[in-house]
This record gives structure tokens, C-alpha cells and sequence, in this order.
């Protein structure tokens, strides 16, 4: 493999003279450089990146850390958050002139210093860490010593991070369709340790609140849990408890319930939304655009968050952020409105009369 000094020898001048042609950080008159240029080409010389890197301290290099790569996901079409985490951090990176290196945790913390390290050897210049639903994490102090920002996640430490808003995406939903005219709003919830959970319940309250509807606690129930294997195994029976306080649109955690929830409610005899309206949340769309009819979401957006932290962690880096920037950032997406939920007819008078009074 040819070096500087192969090229220098070959083009009449000296690896100093090269160097420049190369980083062009001082004038060379064009003959020298078109000679040094045609030897580099003829001994197909490679510049070391590593080398540049010593010099200049920067590498172009940001590191990642997902568990995206290795998941298994129950519907590989329907979502894979942390893919279009990846991808959204992926364009901006891209856009910046940096190369993006992907390491993939499996889902296990204990490789993470691990993986670190083979960064801090490629002289990563920051990391983004990417969760798979939003959480708290606990990472090692020799991950927070860099620059670094989370995606999808928080910690204890304050560390910069970005995070769906789910309180205003939940909050979005209901009120929408409480201006549809639904009074009744039932709603199946994450497990109540999951962050998500406590903010969507927030979003649910704060929507009947501002639009002055009393809420029947007997509506809100918790749907899931915490279990891949045995995620809907509560289903049947907080939907039949909902029933029974005669809702009409039923709000679902995520749009694998909603799925479900359609089976469940057609085993009973009633027809979506002509009997009851439903709604899911995440706006996965190979669920929400395929099922019959096609399914009202809330979108948890992935892409745009991804962006965001790519941004923020750019800005980092480069020590330009914005004034008085908080640490954590949210990012809201919109409703998705479709078939499965229907207008209630005497919702028409009442908005009417609103819009005359004001």
C-alpha cells in the first residue's frame, strides 16, 4: 500500500508539500499540485482518515447505541420505533457530512461500556443512544462523560435528551373526539410503570377538564402488560368492565390493541363505528391503514424525534446551541383521523351554537 512518502517520491516533492495538496490548508501553485495529484492516482493512494483525525481532532464520526437491529418485534412492518429513530438521525447526520456508526446493544445494558469503548477507539466525536420505548435508563458514568444526548429515554442525571410528548399526543386524541361529540370516552392504558402510561392518563384528564366533561373513573382501565408473551392476556376482561359503563368510543394504548380490541368487539356483535367508535395510539400504519375500517391513531413520531436528537447532539458538538436550550426536548405528532371513529349527531348543535357565542 502506498504511502505519503511513495507519493512525494514519485511526484518530485516532499510529504509536507502533499499534505497540503490534500488538506489544502496552504497554497501550492497548480503544477505542483496536478503532479502531486496524478501520483497519488497512479499509486492509488488513500489518505489515512486516522491520521487527519490525530491532527484535527475531529473525525466525522458520531456512534449510536440501539437495540434496533437485533429486536424481534411481534409485526415487523408495523412500526419498529427505533428503526425510524435510527433513520430520522440518519438524514440529518448525513446532511452534516458525518458518518454514522451503528453498534446494537441486543437489549442488554451490560454490553453498552463495551461498545463504548470500540467508539472511543474510532474517536467518535458524540453518542446518540436510542431506547425502544420511552423509559428511564441508568447509564454508566463513562457514557455520560462524553457528549452525548438520548432519544426516546431520560435519566436521572439530566443528560440531553428527547422524548415524545405523550401527555399532548394523548391529550390531542380526546379532545378531538370530544369535539366529535363523544362524552363517554373509554380508555384501556399501558402498564401503570411504563412513563408513558401516567402522561397519556394526564393528557386523557386534561382534555375532559378543558372541555368541562366529567369523567366516569370506571372508563379508564389498564389493558396490557408488561410481558411480550402475555401482553393482551387482560384484555378480555378490562374490555368487558369498560362495556359495562357503556362508552362509545374506546381509546386503546397502542394500535396492537386496537387491533385486537376490533376482534373483541365484533365476537360481541358490535359494529365499528356505527356502535362504538375506537381509536389506538402510535399511527402504525400498516395496522391502522390495513384494518377495516381504517383505524384513528395518535402518531408517535419516530422519525422526527430521531432528527431532533441528531440535530441537538450536532449542536453539542459543535458548541452552538441555541440560548437558554433545555435539556430535554419533546416532540409532538399529530392525530390520524379516520373511519373507525364516528361523529356523534348531537355534537353538530352544540359546536354550532359555540362558534355563534363566540
Amino acid at each position: 500500500m502506498a504511502t505519503i512518502y511513495d507519493v512525494a517520491k514519485a511526484a518530485g516533492v516532499s510529504p509536507k508539500t502533499v499534505s497540503r495538496v490534500m488538506n489544502g490548508d496552504a497554497p501550492v501553485n497548480e503544477k505542483t499540485r496536478a503532479a502531486v495529484e496524478t501520483a497519488m492516482a497512479q499509486l492509488n493512494y488513500v489518505p489515512s482518515s486516522a491520521a487527519r483525525t490525530m491532527r484535527s481532532q475531529r473525525s466525522g464520526l458520531i456512534g449510536m447505541i440501539t437495540g434496533a437491529i437485533s429486536a424481534v418485534h411481534e409485526f415487523e412492518d408495523a412500526g419498529l420505533p427505533e428503526i425510524y429513530l435510527v433513520q430520522g438521525a440518519q438524514r440529518v447526520f448525513a446532511q452534516a457530512n458525518r458518518t454514522l456508526l451503528i453498534a446494537d446493544s441486543g437489549g442488554r445494558a451490560d454490553r453498552i461500556p463495551a461498545l463504548l469503548q470500540t467508539f472511543r477507539e474510532h474517536r467518535v466525536e458524540g453518542v446518540l443512544y436510542v431506547a425502544d420505548y420511552h423509559q428511564q435508563v441508568s447509564l454508566p458514568q463513562s457514557l455520560r462523560d462524553g457528549r452525548i444526548v438520548l432519544a426516546n429515554c431520560f435519566d436521572a442525571e439530566d443528560t440531553p435528551c428527547v422524548l415524545p410528548d405523550d401527555e399532548g399526543g394523548q391529550f390531542a386524541l380526546v379532545d378531538g373526539l370530544i369535539r366529535r361529540g363523544h362524552r363517554r370516552i373509554a380508555y384501556l392504558t399501558l402498564p401503570e410503570h411504563y412513563a408513558a402510561c401516567a402522561l397519556r392518563v394526564s393528557g386523557y384528564r386534561r382534555a375532559h377538564a378543558e372541555n368541562g366533561v366529567e369523567i366516569d373513573e370506571r372508563l379508564i382501565q389498564v389493558g396490557a402488560l408488561p410481558s411480550p408473551t402475555h401482553e393482551f392476556d387482560l384484555l378480555w376482561d378490562a374490555l368487558d368492565r369498560v362495556l359495562r359503563a357503556e362508552p362509545t368510543v374506546i381509546c386503546c394504548a397502542n394500535d396492537k390493541m386496537a387491533m385486537r380490541v376490533y376482534g373483541l368487539l365484533r365476537e360481541r356483535g358490535l359494529a365499528i363505528p356505527r356502535e362504538m367508535s375506537v381509536a389506538g395510539y402510535d399511527d402504525y400504519r400498516t395496522i391502522a391503514e390495513h384494518l377495516h375500517p381504517g383505524l384513528t391513531s395518535a402518531q408517535l413520531p419516530y422519525a422526527a424525534m430521531g432528527a431532533r436528537a441528531a440535530d441537538k447532539l450536532l449542536r453539542l458538538i459543535t458548541g452552538t446551541q441555541r440560548p437558554a436550550e433545555a435539556n430535554r426536548e419533546l416532540v409532538s405528532g399529530p392525530v390520524a383521523w379516520r373511519d373507525s371513529v364516528q361523529s356523534r349527531d348531537f355534537n353538530i348543535t352544540q359546536l354550532s351554537t359555540r362558534r355563534k357565542e363566540t
